[in-house]
Order: structure tokens, then C-alpha cells, then sequence
């Protein structure tokens, strides 16, 4: 993907990643580049900031949406379920997400334990993350907002 090598065997969740990458505005962008690179590092990976990075991704285009940067993802998923037209149960799903990245592991606070991630987290946050941004860049075009 994007010349980084992973071990990613299904060409459908390339290519949500190299959408993601291609389509989204710079600050969305450099989390996704940076979560790809975390987690295709052949010597030490980092899972567990790939994770973070993932979601982070999503937090930028959701406060690219709603233009807004100071409110959680939770309170930019509520302003983008009525501006883009967001199904309330997937809504709860990246909610929930969002949730497992705040308390598992110490994902995105401080370690509480050594953290017991591995690849198939760290892919399955990356794969989930980029299709949810082009979703959301997708559904926030059909809405007629401009995401700068």
C-alpha cells in the first residue's frame, strides 16, 4: 500500500486504505499515512500507536465536517448523524469504537498493562478507519459540504 508492505491479503481492504489516502484532506491523511507506517514497520511495529493513529484519522475528518475542533469524536458523530444523514446504529458502532481505543490497553491514555495488541488490531482499526473516512468524505459531498 502506498509502497509499504503489509500483510494485507485481500485487495478490497487495500484498497479502502489507498482511497483513504488518496482522497483525504491533509490532516486525515498524515494520521492514515502515519498508522500504515507504524504498522508495516518490519522491525518494531507499533500496534498499538497504529491503533491510535487510525482513529485519530477519523476524529480530523469528523472535525473537518463539522468544522468544529473542540469537541470529542462522541460530539462529532451527533453533529455529523444530522448533517450527513448517519445511521444511528453506525453511529454507535465508531462510537463504541472509539470507546475501545480510550480504554483498552491504554491505546490512547496511559498504559495501564504492557499492551497485549498485535497485527490483526492494528489492520482491523486501519481497514475499519479508512472506509468509515471514505464514507464519510462520500457522505459529506452528497450533503454538499466542502471538506477543506
Amino acid at each position: 500500500v502506498k509502497g509499504e508492505f503489509i500483510s494485507i491479503v485481500s485487495e478490497e481492504e487495500t484498497s479502502e486504505i489507498e482511497e483513504a489516502l488518496d482522497r483525504s484532506p491533509n490532516p486525515v491523511q498524515i494520521h492514515l499515512k502515519r498508522a500504515l507506517d507504524l504498522l508495516s514497520d518490519r522491525k518494531s511495529p507499533d500496534y498499538r500507536n497504529s491503533i491510535k493513529e487510525s482513529i485519530s484519522a477519523v476524529e480530523s475528518i469528523c472535525e473537518l465536517i463539522t468544522r468544529n475542533k473542540n469537541v470529542t469524536l462522541g460530539q462529532c458523530l451527533d453533529l455529523i448523524e444530522n448533517k450527513v444523514g448517519l445511521h444511528p446504529a453506525l453511529k454507535r458502532a465508531f462510537s463504541s469504537l472509539y470507546g475501545y481505543t480510550s480504554s483498552a490497553e491504554g491505546i490512547r491514555h496511559a498504559l495501564l498493562d504492557e499492551p497485549k495488541l498485535d497485527f490483526e488490531d492494528a489492520k482491523f482499526m486501519l481497514v475499519s478507519c479508512s472506509a468509515f473516512v471514505n464514507y464519510l468524505i462520500s457522505k459529506a459531498s452528497k450533503a454538499g459540504i466542502k471538506i477543506q
